[in-house]
């Protein structure tokens, strides 16, 4: 991967991540074209952080493979309720418009996108059904990597990325769903991208995986039937890099794989690939509020500033800066159209697949 993709990359993730956390606070001055002040501010901030800038930076490398090698593919989203991600993807890609015209991509549309996010007669704070691209309401927890394993039965084209959280997984449906690989025929089915999102914390607690070492979790799922994939670190360039010759080692694989059944016909049980993204919780937020660490800890889980004290608006100001929104969007509120050349067009986007 060269330079200049790289910082596409980078830049459509911080995007994400701006559009998502705005999501959470503003009602007003979306683009911070102005100091930012407590009339800007929702009254009652509402929603989750913790699991959002993950699964930002997995949808961000899942468009560039969908693009490389013309995939068609769903995101199923299983941690927690932060809903504000999908909407942010699928409003920078152009497909919530589409849906909802009245949201448009300008600055009065950010306002408004903002604006309605857990809010009365807005919507709701997780991937809830009437959102694009959502087949899986996220928060429901337990049931995401079965919904995905059946979304690719009979389905022989179609590649179901699956974001598990740690917490998630500790379930009983999830734990089970493990063993849906065995019932994947790659002669007549999709396949499925199991990817679990390991950042380290349930609600309020450690989880199980998180406290297992990285050759431990190789072990469970290889043992399992998977193989698996480690993908691990917090300084979002290097992220990149790694994360992007994973999910190209594991396209390739997935190819192989159908190609081996349908033309070899190869009937031995493959060993599908998935990833283990190990990732800070609350990635990219504030590192610490009110002297207590928030980044890489529980307090990341739903809304990281609570919005209390002037301190407290000064911080919020410096995080949403830190995504330096003058280089993401025109004059105009639209993402700029040199990241936008980045992302699928039509059908082949993750909001807009039938």
């Amino acid at each position: 991967m060269n330079e200049k993709e790289l910082n596409l990359l980078d830049k459509y993730f911080r995007a994400a991540n701006y559009v998502s956390a705005c999501q959470l606070y503003l009602l007003d001055n979306p683009l911070l074209k102005e100091p930012l002040r407590k009339e800007h501010i929702k009254k009652k901030i509402v929603g989750h952080w913790g699991t959002v800038p993950a699964q930002n930076f997995i949808y961000t490398h899942l468009d560039r493979v969908i693009k490389k090698y013309n995939l068609d593919m769903i995101y199923v989203s299983g941690p927690g309720h932060g809903g504000n991600f999908l909407v942010a993807n699928t409003y920078l890609e152009g497909s919530y418009t589409e849906f909802y015209p009245n949201i448009t991509e300008d600055e009065e549309g950010l306002k408004k996108l903002f604006k309605q996010f857990s809010f009365p007669g807005g919507i709701s704070s997780h991937a809830a059904p009437e959102n694009p691209g959502s087949i899986h309401e996220g928060g429901e927890l337990g049931y995401s990597l079965a919904h995905a394993y059946g979304a690719v039965f009979d389905n022989p084209n179609l590649i179901a990325a699956c974001v598990i959280g740690d917490g998630e997984a500790e379930t009983g449906p999830l734990a089970t769903s493990w063993h849906s690989n065995k019932f994947l025929n790659p002669k007549t089915d999709g396949a499925v991208i199991p990817i679990l999102n390991l950042n380290g914390y349930k609600i309020s607690n450690p989880t199980v995986f998180s406290r297992m070492t990285n050759k431990e979790l190789g072990s469970f799922f290889y043992g399992l039937g998977y193989k698996p994939y480690l993908v691990e670190g917090d300084d979002p360039k290097v992220m990149h890099r790694l994360m992007a010759k994973t999910m190209d080692n594991i396209i390739m694989q997935i190819k192989d794989i159908w190609n081996s059944a349908r033309n070899d016909n190869n009937n031995k049980m493959p060993r599908w690939p998935m990833i283990i993204l190990r990732t800070p919780k609350g990635w990219t937020g504030p590192k610490i509020v009110d002297g207590k660490r928030v980044e890489g800890t529980f307090r990341a889980h739903q809304v990281p500033i609570s919005m209390e004290s002037e301190e407290h608006l000064k911080q919020l100001e410096s995080w949403l800066k830190s995504y330096h929104p003058e280089e993401l969007f025109d004059e105009n509120g639209r993402l700029k159209e040199e990241i936008r050349k980045y992302l699928p067009k039509g059908n082949k986007r993750m909001g807009a697949t039938p």
